[in-house]
């Protein structure tokens, strides 16, 4: 063979071994991700939920200046993070940027890798949006996260400070946590800190080697050092194949609590596959919108009033007469701002105008002596809430608003109705709160016709508890003993879980842990009403208990403390079933036997329990709390006095079988006696 047919031969499989490898390369690679951001102006494949938004000039906001909200925004599809049964390397950089309302603002804002767009369970808070307390550690969770975290949780959540950097894995109790600082050399002796509420971009990147399973985190402020630094923030050691399933989604999640800071995310560059994500260009960032300028002071307003109306002797009374009239203006507004740091937030009269389309009668979802309530649409969030229109009947509503405010506003509690603000203007005395979708549970047990679905036994027992451990809060928890003094099945509200919310505190009275309650005009509802009001006037947590008592019975049988129509009064009617050996045949009929037979005898005898006549006698809510749950055995010698005359010894009647409800859990019980 010729040497020129040699050389052919040659170049003939060089082409060929090319050719192979061109084929085999798109096979590799075909699964990775590479997309950047630079600035989010049109931006595509990009999914913003809840609070987030893109804004006009190409800004991606999380959060605006709104308390307790929470924004998500994600790459659109979903992304191989398992391959081969190991997670794929990936490399992330993006600017976030986050400006507080006022000296403060709170919570932070993350970088998440999660199995849904959705996160559910999210809550607000130092949750960061990224999950609840009810999901918190959960291996069903599927979520990794870098939070960037404004307030420090009082050392709940192993977090270094209240500004820092965090490594989160299925939880907000952060496996690894830092100070917010980079390293301005290499060795690490010069450590900078970086304040994360600057209102100043700040750069940061995120890489993990599928490799070496090392998880590397650095940050930086972008105006001072545009460059990386050699050395990570955090350099950690671990596995993500428990936490990532084979797809994954990648984006951002923000919440805001009682103090509200903005969170924008300017620029977003990410890549698996090996390879760093490709830079930001700094030059391109969108500007984040400014803050308004702030009022001029009233030194410069009596300076410019001075100044024009210096002419005439009248002129500089005027200026001056205006001068103490901004003072004490002034002077107001600072009360005000003040006063909401400790209080919800006050919304303008107009967007709730706007929110309620009027106070149209379309929007009236109920009403009563304290006025009515709207449901209503905020124009700037699209939250769905409930607004109270309280009666302008003087002193007295007056006393129910600031009643609420100042006791409801600054409860947290997830068995309370959370007050989300408030609003005054003249006469008309606004309330706040979250929307309940499924309404009270008055209206479920008695407002619905024939076709309409029944409680089921286990959403009537969840309902009681719910209900049971908001009281404990109000009760003993709380900073001070707060007595509801309205206890009842109207004011029980249904959230879409179907989770009881206790509301209405306008006739709710405070006072502090030891101290003796003061006498008051005594007020409640028919048949709630615990009977030693009537001569001491004195509300305590012991009139809640008998309200609590009325109601256990009201959800266990179906029926109203007192029939509006017969007047049969359904304790003395339930106790009758008692004395006779068949308590559990009071239980609503509508149920049709489908509930737990054990835990319908000990909803009944709490019931009787807490409704006797002599306070001393029942039980407190905490007790109530530990024979719900099973902590606490039922005596078996339960003997209960209803008034002077009559006492019944539940110790002799066998059918109750109190000492076998004694040796068994409820909460176990639950679906074995239909």
């Amino acid at each position: 063979m010729s040497p020129a047919s040699v050389t052919l031969l040659c170049h003939l499989a060089v082409l060929s071994l090319l050719a192979h490898v061109l084929l085999l390369l798109p096979a590799c690679s075909a699964a990775d991700v590479d997309f950047i951001y630079n600035g989010f102006r049109n931006a595509a494949n990009l999914s913003t939920e809840d609070a987030a938004s893109v804004l006009r000039g190409g800004v991606l906001q999380l959060t605006n200046d709104t308390n307790k909200i929470m924004g998500h925004a994600f790459y659109d599809s979903a992304v191989q993070m398992v391959r081969d049964s190991a997670v794929v390397s990936f490399s992330t950089a993006f600017v976030f940027e986050i400006v507080s309302v006022s000296s403060g603002g709170g919570h932070g804002m993350a970088f998440v890798v999660a199995a849904s767009k959705t996160l559910p369970g999210a809550s607000v808070d130092q949750y960061l949006g990224l999950m609840g307390k009810d999901n918190m550690g959960n291996l069903s969770n599927h979520v990794f996260a870098v939070e960037f975290d404004t307030v420090q949780a009082n050392g709940l959540l192993n977090e270094a400070n209240g500004n820092h950097v965090g490594v989160d894995l299925n939880s907000l109790v952060s496996n690894v946590s830092e100070p917010a600082a980079y390293f301005a050399d290499d060795n690490g002796s010069s450590n900078v800190s970086v304040q994360l509420e600057s209102a100043q971009p700040i750069q940061t990147w995120v890489d993990y080697d599928g490799v070496t399973k090392i998880l590397n985190v650095t940050i930086a402020p972008v105006n001072s050092v545009p460059a990386r630094p050699r050395r990570a923030l955090i350099s950690h050691a671990v596995d993500l194949i428990p936490i990532f399933k084979q797809e994954m989604y990648v984006g951002f999640s923000s919440s805001t609590g009682k103090l509200a800071s903005s969170h924008y995310v300017l620029a977003w560059s990410f890549r698996t596959g090996g390879a760093a994500a490709e830079p930001i260009d700094l030059s391109r960032l969108p500007k984040v919108p400014k803050k308004p300028a702030p009022p001029p002071s009233v030194s410069v307003v009596i300076k410019i009033v001075a100044l024009s109306c210096a002419v005439t002797v009248t002129a500089i009374v005027a200026a001056i007469g205006s001068a103490i009239w901004l003072r004490r203006r002034a002077a107001l507004a600072e009360t005000l701002e003040e006063w909401e740091l400790d209080n919800p937030h006050r919304f303008p009269y107009k967007e709730l105008h706007m929110a309620t389309k009027g106070f149209k009668d379309s929007e009236l979802l109920g009403a009563g002596g304290f006025g009515q309530v709207y449901r209503g649409v905020l124009r700037r969030t699209g939250d769905v809430v409930a607004v109270k229109r309280i009666s302008s009947n003087g002193r007295q509503g007056m006393r129910e608003f600031v009643a609420e405010v100042a006791s409801l506003g600054r409860m947290r509690h997830r068995n309370l109705v959370e007050l989300r603000g408030w609003c005054k203007r003249g006469q008309d005395l606004l309330l706040v709160y979250e929307f309940m979708p499924h309404g009270s549970l008055d209206a479920l047990l008695f407002g619905g016709g024939a076709q309409s679905p029944v409680l089921t036994w286990e959403q009537r027992s969840r309902i009681l508890r719910g209900v049971a451990s908001g009281l404990v809060y109000l009760h003993e928890e709380w900073e001070q003993v707060v007595v509801h003094r309205d206890v009842k099945a109207s004011n029980v509200l249904l959230a879409a879980d179907m989770g009881a919310r206790l509301g209405d505190f306008g006739l709710a009275r405070l006072y502090e842990h030891g101290a003796d309650p003061a006498t008051t005009r005594v007020v409640g509802t028919l048949g709630y009403m615990a009977p030693e009001l009537a001569v001491t006037g004195k509300a305590t947590t012991a009139t809640d208990v008998f309200a609590y008592g009325a109601l256990l019975l009201e959800a266990a049988c179906g029926r109203r403390p007192i029939d509006p129509v017969t007047g049969v009064n359904l304790m003395r009617w339930v106790r009758d079933h008692g004395v006779r050996g068949d308590l559990v045949h009071a239980v609503d009929g509508r149920l049709d036997g489908c509930y737990d037979k054990v835990e319908a005898r000990l909803v009944l005898w709490l019931g009787l329990s807490c409704s006797q006549a002599r306070p001393e006698a029942r039980p407190s809510m905490r007790q109530v709390c530990q024979y719900l749950d099973g902590e606490e055995a039922v005596p078996e010698e339960a003997v209960l006095v209803f008034s002077d005359v009559d006492t019944v010894d539940f110790g002799s009647l066998t059918s109750l079988t109190w000492s076998s409800c004694a040796t068994m859990s409820v909460g176990s019980q639950r679906h074995g006696g239909r």
